[in-house]
């Protein structure tokens, strides 16, 4: 592995190591790396995807309740897509120009597309790709997305969203250990 990437792949590492010795910080743990995996500037930042994975093998072995850490997953992804619609909404437009979303000038075009072309369907769909989730719920803010169509459409595929990424794991480990 190159540089950066290994280094974040030991960190990664070194959170899902610390999830299995300290089960009980499990939830909070798993809420924030969703949060951060969500929220616009920190998913940029901080691809958590790998680390929801392997705890999600975490639970399948270690006996840590699944319902608990799926809900803190589908908690956290929601309340950071929430934020980065409301940065949309409160900044609009120039919002992009910032810091690290300015390193990224083709992220905000493709989330304004997106979400013109899909609506509510998008912020559902974008949840599920890594460059649109960045992207999607700012520019559903930016474009005055009204806001109840927005949060159902935000709860339900964070819901899905944290299952997908935790079950495989929880149920793929039960099986092998079966």
């Amino acid at each position: 592995m190159t540089g950066s990437f290994a280094a974040f792949d030991e960190h990664m590492k070194a959170v899902i190591m610390f999830v299995q010795a300290n089960q009980v910080w499990a939830a909070p743990i798993v809420g924030a790396l969703a949060f951060g995996e969500s929220l616009v500037f920190l998913s940029l930042l901080l691809p958590a995807t790998l680390a929801l994975v392997g705890i999600g093998a975490l639970i399948g072995v270690s006996g840590i309740s699944f319902v608990p850490i799926w809900l803190a997953a589908a908690i956290g992804a929601s309340l950071g897509d929430w934020l980065s619609f409301w940065l949309g909404v409160k900044f609009k437009g120039p919002i992009a120009h910032v810091w690290p979303l300015s390193r990224y000038p083709f992220l905000m075009p493709r989330g304004h597309a997106f979400v013109e072309k899909w609506g509510i369907y998008a912020v559902f769909i974008g949840r599920f790709f890594g460059p649109l989730r960045a992207s999607v719920p700012l520019a559903a803010g930016i474009l005055d997305m009204p806001w109840w169509p927005f949060q159902i459409a935000n709860v339900t595929s964070a819901l899905l969203w944290a299952a997908l990424l935790l079950a495989p794991g929880a149920l793929g480990m039960k099986l092998m250990l079966w």
